[in-house]
This record gives structure tokens, C-alpha cells and sequence, in this order.
């Protein structure tokens, strides 16, 4: 079911997650120089503890899709 993380599957939570994230970006959900969901929200939404959420957005920051703004939370980069 989208939008759920299954925590008996064998992927883990933070990649599910990071899957979720990715999704909503390129749908458009969350689109360029926009902030994505706040680790509140992440742990509201889909239930994730706040490390859950931090290996997620470091993922998708390693992948060069957010970025981190200091005080302000994660943003979708600018496309290249």
C-alpha cells in the first residue's frame, strides 16, 4: 500500500521512506526549492522514529535531491 512503511519487509524503514520522499518530488508533490515533510510529520504520517527520518533525507541528499537549509529544514534542489 503506498504511503506505508512496512517494517516486517525486507527493506529497511529509512530506504521506504527515502522511497516515499522520492516519489512525492517527482510527482511534483514537493517540487524544486520547495521544503519536503518535517521530521514531525514524517513521524505523524507514516509512524518513523526521528533517526528513521535523518538516514532517509541523508540518503536522498547523497543522491543530490535535498539539500539541507539551516534552521529551515530539507529542500528540493534545482534541477541541473
Amino acid at each position: 500500500m503506498p504511503g506505508v512503511i512496512d517494517y516486517d519487509g525486507p527493506v529497511p524503514a529509512y530506504r521506504q521512506l527515502a522511497d516515499l520522499i522520492r516519489a512525492r518530488v517527482e510527482s511534483g508533490e514537493y517540487p524544486p526549492g520547495r521544503r519536503i515533510l518535517s521530521k514531525r510529520d514524517a513521524e505523524q504520517e507514516f509512524g518513523v522514529g526521528g533517526h528513521t527520518f535523518d538516514r532517509a533525507v541523508r540518503l536522498l541528499a547523497d543522491e543530490g535531491l535535498v539539500k539541507s537549509v539551516k534552521g529551515m529544514g530539507w529542500f528540493v534542489t534545482e534541477p541541473m
